[in-house]
């Protein structure tokens, strides 16, 4: 039975959350049928036993699969990785301790046929409400610098718990370079200039203890990756290929190449295959295979068109 939906856990010493967090999944994952639902822990670098615990918390699942950053990379890192494997045509991120309630994964994953990207949004009005209000009103603040180096006017950028179609989820891993924090924000800032809707679903969250976010390091690091974006020229290796090329042939010609992850931008004259910015040599092989051309192309050249996942 094919997968429908893939659930993208990030980890990072998160030994002593998992559990509780699947606790609060198992519900749904009954309710969505799993045997349609893969669950995708990524390790990333931790220096607790996450792995080990993934496998006893997680693996006794039909479609589970577990995968392993040798070092701590980051966030992003890890959630681009998990798009790059995920099978399902619809993908949730959501944070291990499943602090944002996944009774709402079911309504995100039907918004997801009207709208490409459908991030959680714990706001309240103008406000996230947090457990001070020195916290709640520097986020506040935070968010109105986000706003402005990224054009966005969502008011959480930060919830850990997103929606994606896999096409759209994989331009945007494979364009993205944020490793840690701020990817939410770049993921925001990439969707809005390739015009990309973003509708995002109100969700009711737990405040969790044991978040591996250290507030006042982890902000700056956010605030310096989130200024950089504007001045961010985002370029990518791509294969141009024929507008009527199957994401079947391309699939075999990738396969062949040892490339993973890739999406099919289709364009009304043209597609091109876009690849990870290392992955020029095994473009040169699918372009021989398909007859197609290796070049580079920047954003504006993947507005307005479709995005199959390869």
């Amino acid at each position: 039975m094919n997968v429908d939906t893939s659930i993208i856990i990030p980890a990072f010493n998160e030994s002593g959350r998992l559990a509780n967090g699947y606790q609060r999944l198992a519900p749904v994952l009954d309710d969505l049928d799993l045997a349609r639902v893969e669950v995708i822990v990524i390790d990333d670098g931790s220096s607790d036993d996450t792995m080990s615990r993934a496998h006893e918390v997680y693996g006794h699942l039909p479609n589970a699969l577990f995968v392993q950053h040798p070092t701590n990379r980051g966030k992003g890192a890890s959630i681009r990785l998990g798009i790059a494997v995920a099978r399902g045509e619809k993908i949730i991120t959501a944070d291990a301790d499943m602090s944002i309630d996944p009774q709402h994964f079911p309504a995100m994953l039907a918004a997801l046929d009207a709208s490409p990207i459908v991030p959680g949004s714990r706001a309240e009005g103008r406000l996230i409400r947090y457990d001070s209000a020195l916290r709640t009103y520097a986020g506040v603040a935070f968010n109105l610098v986000v706003r402005h180096y990224t054009g966005t006017h969502l008011r959480d950028t930060q919830c850990g718990c997103k929606g994606f179609r896999r096409g759209p989820a994989r331009l945007l891993a494979l364009l993205s370079m944020v490793d840690r924090f701020a990817f939410d924000a770049e993921i925001l800032y990439l969707a809005r200039r390739l015009d990309l809707t973003a509708n995002p679903l109100h969700v009711s969250w737990q405040d969790m203890e044991g978040s591996s976010v250290h507030v006042v390091h982890d902000s700056l690091g956010m605030l310096r990756d989130i200024r950089s974006l504007p001045r961010t020229t985002y370029v990518n290796p791509v294969v141009v290929l024929a507008p009527d090329v199957t994401v079947e042939v391309v699939g075999a010609a990738a396969r062949q190449a040892r490339l993973q992850g890739l999406v099919l931008a289709r364009g009304t004259m043209d597609s091109l295959l876009v690849l990870p910015r290392d992955g020029s040599l095994g473009g040169l092989g699918v372009a021989a295979v398909l007859d197609g051309t290796l070049r580079t192309a920047e954003l504006a050249e993947l507005v307005n068109r479709s995005y199959e996942a390869v």
